[in-house]
């Protein structure tokens, strides 16, 4: 068994234009400064890091990672979750993705996908020049507004769909091969890859891929009733990034899964802060760490009450309790009596 890295922090959802969320030395400071380990970075912002110069030169990705060392912290994956996303877009999306890509790329699908496979290349290469062997992203969607169609899906439908995602991915995955490094796909409400079933599908399309991988983030699944911990149990052995991401699914007689249109506050699933929602934290570490799981754990936060930042300071505290220094030896040694094959033959009577 292993013991579990963290904490590390998701940096995406606290990127922004004011101190100290607006450069890496000042981002680096708060979160070493909140107890953190790790940060799991975001790839679209040059403030940031310059994703093309990051694989084009191992000086600017020793330089990067010494700085981010200089803080006490390491770059626990790169995250290319919007370039992810833009790997697949059903045209019903395209206005609303627009917004992910460069501006040459606007109302140009076609050079838009272009721009979002290079980009994903370019991770490949920028994560080996890091050191990292996790990346984490999404896998975009063709087919997500059929997911409770009406009317009914035409036969061969979702095939298709799974057939171009593949073909989509599979050069992408093969790169992350050349250069060691797992693909993590964030299982998630608005991907074609959104639950265990869907994820197998695509397996089954790139040929079992050894790269294809997986981002465990059991908010999604509350939101879903799905059994986050029996997951674990099923695709362990493709897990190689985790977000510890809390939600809580409450139903009413009025809405469920749905959500109703409603905004996130009044939804009945909605995410939370780490601790205050409904995920089994503990058992989930547990898990993690008898199946061997040797990467790190990522705070990634959501919540629609809680400060951002009282949050941060939080789950910091929180993953910090949960990591389980794992044991080198069972805790029954003290009573071993030896063996050898005379002496277990004479407790057997043989």
């Amino acid at each position: 068994m292993t013991t579990i890295k963290g904490p590390g922090v998701f940096l995406a959802q606290f990127i922004g234009d004011e101190a100290p969320f607006n450069s890496l030395d000042a981002i680096c400071e708060w979160a070493a400064g909140l107890g953190f380990k790790g940060i799991q970075m975001p790839t679209l912002d040059s403030r940031f890091i310059d994703l093309q110069k990051a694989a084009e030169s191992k000086t600017y990705a020793d330089e990067l990672k010494g700085k981010v060392a200089s803080y006490g912290l390491e770059i626990t994956e790169l995250s290319t979750h919007l370039q992810g996303q833009l790997v697949a877009v059903n045209p019903a999306y395209d206005l609303a993705f627009d917004a992910f890509a460069p501006d040459q790329y606007k109302n140009n699908p076609a050079e838009r996908t272009k721009w979002a496979v290079q980009q994903l290349k370019y991770a490949a290469k920028a994560s080996q020049n890091l050191g990292l062997n996790a990346h984490a992203t999404f896998s975009g969607s063709l087919l997500w507004h059929m997911f409770h169609p009406w009317p009914q899906r035409p036969e061969g439908l979702v095939d298709a769909a799974f057939t171009e995602l593949a073909k989509r991915w599979l050069p992408i995955l093969n790169e992350f091969d050349n250069c060691g490094v797992d693909v993590c796909y964030e299982i998630h409400p608005g991907e074609d890859l959104f639950d265990g079933i869907t994820y197998e599908m695509f397996l089954e399309k790139v040929n079992n891929h050894p790269r294809a991988c997986l981002l465990y983030d059991p908010s999604h699944f509350v939101l879903q009733q799905l059994d986050y911990i029996q997951y674990i149990d099923f695709y362990h052995e493709r897990i190689k990034a985790f977000h510890v991401k809390d939600s809580e699914f409450n139903p009413t007689g009025k809405q469920g899964t749905f959500g109703g249109y409603q905004s996130w506050a009044n939804r009945a699933g909605r995410y939370r802060s780490p601790g205050d929602g409904q995920v089994d934290f503990k058992t989930i570490f547990s898990k993690l760490a008898q199946y061997d799981y040797s990467g790190w754990a990522v705070m990634e936060w959501e919540c629609v009450i809680k400060d951002a930042q009282v949050g941060a300071r939080e789950g910091a505290e929180l993953i910090s309790k949960l990591i389980i220094p794992v044991t080198d030896r069972a805790f029954d040694d003290f009573a071993a009596s030896g063996g050898n094959d005379e002496f277990n033959n004479k407790i057997l009577g043989l």
